[in-house]
C-alpha cells in the first residue's frame, strides 16, 4: 500500500531531516504554540515588510484590542524571538516594535496558509466562515454544536 505522501505526489521534507512523524508533530505544535492568541497574526500582518511600529500605531492599528492584552501578546512574540522591541531613551518613551529575521521568514510561510486556505472546498470555507462569528470574534459556547466553545 503506498503511503499518503505517494498518493499526493509529496515527499516532507522532514524526511530528508530525520523527523519521525512525533518529532514532526511535536516541532509543529511548539510553532503553532508561538502563532497561537488572538491577536498575534494580527499583529505580525502589521510589522511584515519591515515595517517599524510605534506601540500606539500598532494600538490604532488594531480596532478592539486591550493595550492590556497588545502588551501581553507583543511580550510573547518578544519573549519567542519572532519581534524585537526597540525602546529609545528619551522623554516621553518611544517604543517600537519589530520583526526579527525569524520573524520575518514567516511572511511566505504565512501566505502558503492563506493560499492553503482558499483551496479549501466551498462547505469547509463556509463553516469557517460561520464559525468566526460577528467581527472575526470567537464563538462562544452558545454558537457552538453541542454547546462547547472552540478549544474546549
Amino acid at each position: 500500500m503506498a503511503s499518503t505522501d505517494e498518493k499526493v505526489r509529496y515527499s516532507p521534507d522532514s524526511e530528508r531531516v530525520g523527523y519521525t512523524p512525533q518529532t514532526a508533530a511535536s516541532s509543529a505544535q511548539n510553532v503553532i504554540r508561538i502563532l497561537e492568541g488572538r491577536w498575534k497574526l494580527v499583529i505580525l500582518f502589521q510589522l511584515f515588510g519591515s515595517n517599524v511600529r510605534r506601540f500606539s500605531e500598532l494600538e490604532r492599528a488594531i480596532p478592539g484590542v486591550s493595550q492590556k492584552m497588545l502588551i501581553q501578546q507583543l511580550r510573547q512574540l518578544e519573549l519567542d524571538g519572532v519581534v524585537a522591541r526597540i525602546v529609545h531613551p528619551q522623554v516621553p518613551p518611544k517604543v517600537e516594535y519589530r520583526l526579527t529575521e525569524w520573524g520575518q521568514a514567516l511572511c511566505p510561510v504565512l501566505d502558503r496558509l492563506l493560499t492553503w486556505a482558499e483551496a479549501a472546498p466551498a462547505e469547509v470555507r463556509d463553516r469557517l466562515i460561520e464559525g468566526a462569528g460577528p467581527a472575526g470574534q470567537d464563538p462562544t459556547s452558545a454558537d457552538r454544536p453541542g454547546g462547547r466553545a472552540l478549544g474546549a
